[in-house]
């Protein structure tokens, strides 16, 4: 059986990606780490979101923040130190890779590492809607 989406009607032209997008989201869904995203509205219209990833025990060099094709990725890699011996583990060693799909026109500002949170600024600029008028021609 076919799985029927929203993105087949034939009304919405060129939104292939985005479905493609959306699924490797939805795979992607796993509870590590715990995120928050804040949106905070500013008085020339753009909006800001900042996004806080708990990173306990990562170092900076363990992480990375990618951003390809509207979809910001990021990563965190620990290596284990053969040299150390545990009594007792109860912090794991953990890798991870949490998504997010960017808007078309969201800019990345910045990112910062404080107090075991990775906090991400992004910006949405206030964009004008512009509509115009298409030219008909006869066929000759």
């Amino acid at each position: 059986m076919s799985r029927m989406s929203f993105f087949s009607s034939p009304f919405l032209l060129g939104f292939d990606e985005i479905e493609q997008r959306l699924d490797r989201l939805a795979k992607a869904a796993d509870g590590y780490p715990p995120y928050n995203i804040e949106r905070i509205s500013n008085d020339d219209g753009a909006e800001q979101f900042h996004i806080s990833v708990a990173v306990a025990g990562f170092t900076q060099d363990e992480l990375e923040i990618t951003l390809e094709d509207n979809q910001l990725l990021i990563r965190g890699r620990q290596q284990d130190d053969p040299n150390r011996e545990f009594l007792h583990r109860g912090i794991a060693a953990r890798q991870f890779q949490r998504s997010f799909l960017l808007a078309d026109g969201m800019r990345v500002e910045g990112a910062a590492l404080q107090d075991g949170l990775l906090n991400i600024s992004l910006v949405r600029p206030n964009v004008e809607k512009v509509a115009r008028r298409i030219e008909i021609k006869t066929a000759e």
